[in-house]
């Protein structure tokens, strides 16, 4: 990336501390009690009800306690992932030059991008993105009176170097496996709810979801710039996977301090997002997180964001809402929240993206 841009560097208050602090009691659930129901239409008719019961307990605790858990024994074949993870190195190895044949830009919001913002600082890390639907549609604008949608991935393929086109084949087999896994998560945390095992994947039928690849070069000054600053993912449920480099820290939610999760071997690192907060009535809340950066390694990450149909009506759930406990959230089309946050992606912005916050009734 060359010589420091001081637009890499975080202002005083958010720069990381070097000192590494190990998350300690971040949950690792085992989720092979579910693996007998991952091809069942019914989580409740399995033979092992009582072990998906206590699944549930656990389940629900994390996303009380943390928002954050890692997964063992989830059913995901590995030879999926070992893939992505080989076609992300092999094209990140490219050149620039090559890279930015697939380049994305505002409109065509899918592919390389190597300028990325968070919180109006630039993210010192490379992306490759990748919607799971053909077509994904979306908002072609943020202006609320304007109907027109855009697929996300128009002419993708048209575009595609021979490299990109197996990266995308491999993503589709991987989006396959990781729908599937965050789909029975959704079903465990909706029972951790008191809803209907499905009550969540009726928002799913045209869904906007997507993979991506993180790659995080050595930085030479990891005590001032960071992989990716602090947030809270906007969507519903990210399911990550990574390399043996870590770098993700959480700011637990017991005290505020940032702490590193500290991956177990062949797990997913799974959070809830925003949406899931809103739906919950605050029941669950995200989390913010952020990446440190390593001088010597490199890191490569890629998550599955899970993510709604554009057309959604993010709101309060009914079922968890009543005069004790009113809804806490105005409801807003998540097209268009969508379509609005992707801006700040491509340019620094003046103030602070949209949050779901600004939809909080006081």
């Amino acid at each position: 990336m060359g010589e420091i841009d001081p637009a890499f560097i975080q202002a005083p208050e958010h720069r990381p501390k070097l000192s590494v602090k190990e998350a300690e009691g971040i949950p690792v659930i085992d989720l092979s009690p579910l693996l007998l129901s991952l091809d069942r239409d019914d989580i409740n008719n399995v033979p092992n009800s009582d072990q998906i019961d206590e699944l549930v307990k656990k389940i629900g605790s994390a996303c009380k306690e943390w928002g954050f858990f890692q997964v063992i024994n989830h059913g995901a074949p590995l030879a999926s992932r070992q893939k992505i993870q080989d076609v992300g190195k092999k094209f990140f190895a490219q050149s620039l030059e090559e890279k930015r044949k697939v380049r994305r830009d505002i409109k065509k919001v899918m592919g390389y991008y190597e300028t990325e913002h968070t919180k109006n600082v630039r993210d010192w890390k490379e992306v490759f993105d990748f919607t799971m639907e053909e077509p994904t549609l979306i908002p072609a604008s943020i202006d609320p009176e304007d109907k027109e949608r855009r697929n996300q991935r128009k002419n993708g393929r048209e575009r595609c170097s021979e490299n990109e086109l197996e990266i995308r084949e491999t993503f589709q087999d991987y989006a396959h496996h990781m729908e599937k896994l965050a789909l029975k998560l959704m079903e465990l945390i909706a029972i951790s709810l008191g809803l209907a095992p499905k009550r969540f994947h009726g928002f799913f039928k045209d869904q906007t979801s997507w993979i991506r690849l993180n790659y995080y070069p050595p930085c030479p000054n990891p005590d001032l710039i960071l992989g990716c600053g602090r947030h809270k993912d906007s969507g519903v449920l990210t399911v990550l996977a990574q390399d043996e480099v870590s770098g993700l820290e959480v700011r637990r939610k017991s005290d505020g301090e940032w702490v590193r999760v500290k991956p177990e071997p062949n797990a997913y690192i799974i959070n809830i997002g925003d949406v899931i907060q809103v739906w919950s009535n605050d029941e669950y809340e995200s989390v913010e997180h952020r990446v440190m950066l390593n001088s010597e390694k490199a890191r490569l990450s890629y998550p599955f964001f899970l993510f709604p149909s554009h057309y959604t009506m993010v709101q309060p759930l009914e079922e968890l809402t009543n005069d004790q406990n009113p809804p806490k959230y105005r409801p807003y089309n998540w097209g268009k929240f969508l379509a609005t946050r992707k801006r700040s992606n491509f340019m620094k912005l003046d103030v602070e993206n949209i949050q779901i916050y600004h939809f909080k009734i006081n």
